[in-house]
C-alpha cells in the first residue's frame, strides 16, 4: 500500500512557513541549515554532516545490512526579491524571498526524514541532501567560474563521502494541478549559460558623432544580429534561447560613451546547439564591432548542463509515482522547459531522476516561479514526502 503522509501536513506547513519567513541567499543559509539540523536531531538522526559545499547538509538514515544507498536532494536557498504578498509568514528579510518553492522542497524532505527515521522500512542507506545555492549561477566558485550549490557539494566530495547508486530530486511546477506528478524521458530542463559583452568605442561630444565611435550604436547592432542565431543557425527541431537582458552605457544625454556592456543568457537542450550558439555569439560580437571600427569582447561561461532523465531509471520512478498517486495524477510531459536546474550536475556523476510536482493551475499556486507574488501550496507537501519514502522503499527493498 502507498504510504500516506497526510498526518505530517501540519508539521511540514509549519516548517515551510518558518523557512519562508526567514529566507537566506545562496551560500549564506546559516540559520536555515541550523533549523534543519535541529529538526533532524529531533527525528533521531545521528549521522549529520555539515559544511558541504559551504552551507550544505547530508543526513544519513540507515536500516538493515545492505551497502546500497540512494540520495534525495532538496534545495534550501532563496532569491534576491522583495515579497509582494502579505501573510503572517511573509519574508522578514528585506529584499530576500522564497519565490521558487525551495522552502517547500526542504519541508518535503524533512517530512520524509521524519517518517524514514521512525519506520526504517528499507535496507540500506538514504542520504538526505540539503543543498545550498541552487539559484546561484553566476557566483564565482573556487576556480573563478560560475558555481551553484550542486557543483560546490560535488567538489567537496559528496559522492566520495556518501556513495550512492542513484539520486533523486523534485521541483514544484506552477500551472500543473496541485499534487500531480510529472516528468519525461530525456531532456527536462535546458543548459543555462551566461555571457557578458564589452564594447569599446571612442567617446566624444554628442554633437560631433563623426569624431567618435559610438559603443551604444555598436551594441544595438549586436543585439539585433544576435537574434539571427536561433532563427537562422540552430536546427528548428532543437530548441534554443538567446536573451540579452542587460545593457549599460553612458553618463549623460550629450556625451558619447567610451564603452557599453551587455549581459544575457543562453539556453540549449543539446551540446551541439550549445557549441554552435557560443561560436556564433563570438563571431557576431567580434565582426559587428570590427565593422564599426570598435572592439568587442565576449566572456562566455557554461553554467548548468541540460538535465536529462535516463529512460531506464525514469521508467522505474514513473511506475513508483503512478503507484503512489494513480495514473490520472501523473503527467507525461510532451516538451522540456528552457529553465535551468543544477540537479543536472549530479546526473553527470551518478544515475538519477528528476520529477515535477504540480503547485496548482489556478490562484496563487499558478503564479510563475521567480515572481514576487508566487505562493507555494502547502497541500502538496505530503505527496512530495511520500514520493521520497516510496523511492527509498522501492530502490532499497527491505528483506524483513
Amino acid at each position: 500500500m502507498p504510504v500516506d503522509l497526510s498526518h505530517l501536513e501540519a508539521d511540514m506547513t509549519g516548517w515551510r512557513r518558518h523557512i519562508h519567513q526567514h529566507p537566506e541567499l545562496g551560500f549564506h543559509e546559516h540559520d536555515t541549515s541550523a533549523f534543519i539540523i535541529g529538526l533532524l536531531r529531533e527525528f533521531g538522526i545521528e549521522e549529520i554532516a555539515t559544511g558541504i559545499g559551504g552551507t550544505g547538509i547530508v543526513a544519513t538514515i540507515r536500516a538493515g545490512q545492505s551497502e546500497r544507498a540512494i540520495g534525495i536532494r532538496a534545495d534550501i536557498d532563496a532569491l534576491p526579491m522583495t515579497e509582494a504578498r502579505a501573510s503572517n509568514y511573509s519574508s522578514a528579510t528585506p529584499g530576500v524571498m522564497h519565490a521558487c518553492g525551495h522552502d517547500g522542497h526542504t519541508a518535503m524532505l524533512l517530512g520524509a526524514a521524519k517518517h524514514l527515521a521512525a519506520k526504517r522500512n528499507f535496507d540500506g542507506a538514504v542520504h538526505l541532501i540539503f543543498q545550498p545555492a541552487e539559484e546561484s549561477l553566476g557566483y564565482s566558485g573556487a576556480d573563478g567560474h560560475p558555481e551553484g550549490g550542486a557543483s560546490a557539494m560535488i567538489r567537496d566530495g559528496l559522492f566520495e563521502r556518501f556513495p550512492m547508486q542513484a539520486i533523486f530530486g523534485v521541483h514544484n511546477r506552477p500551472g500543473l494541478p496541485a499534487g500531480k506528478l510529472a516528468g519525461r524521458v530525456g531532456p527536462l530542463y535546458a543548459a543555462a549559460d551566461l555571457f557578458k559583452i564589452s564594447v569599446k568605442g571612442k567617446g566624444g561630444h554628442a554633437a560631433r558623432p563623426h569624431l567618435a565611435i559610438d559603443p551604444i550604436l555598436v551594441a544595438s547592432h549586436i543585439v539585433i544580429a544576435v537574434q539571427s542565431i536561433v532563427a537562422r543557425n540552430v536546427d528548428p527541431m532543437d530548441a534554443a534561447v538567446v536573451s540579452i537582458c542587460k545593457m549599460e552605457a553612458g553618463t549623460a544625454f550629450n556625451i558619447i560613451a567610451d564603452e557599453a556592456h551587455l549581459a544575457g543568457t543562453v539556453r540549449t537542450l543539446s551540446r551541439a546547439s550549445q557549441d554552435l550558439v557560443e561560436q556564433r555569439l563570438r563571431d557576431i560580437v567580434e565582426s559587428v564591432a570590427r565593422s564599426f571600427g570598435a572592439e568587442a569582447e565576449l566572456h562566455y561561461e557554461r553554467g548548468y548542463p541540460s538535465l536529462h532523465n535516463p529512460a531506464d531509471i525514469y521508467g522505474r520512478v514513473r511506475d513508483i509515482a503512478i503507484g503512489l498517486v494513480g495514473t490520472d495524477r501523473f503527467i507525461d510531459l510532451e516538451a522540456p522547459a528552457m529553465g535551468g536546474e543544477d540537479f543536472a550536475r549530479y546526473l553527470d556523476v551518478v544515475p538519477g531522476c528528476f520529477l515535477l510536482l504540480g503547485n496548482g493551475d489556478t490562484g496563487p499556486g499558478a503564479v510563475m516561479l521567480h515572481n514576487n507574488h508566487y505562493e507555494y501550496d502547502d497541500s502538496i507537501s505530503p505527496t512530495g514526502a511520500a514520493l521520497w519514502v516510496a523511492l527509498a522503499e522501492n530502490f532499497l527493498p527491505s528483506t524483513r
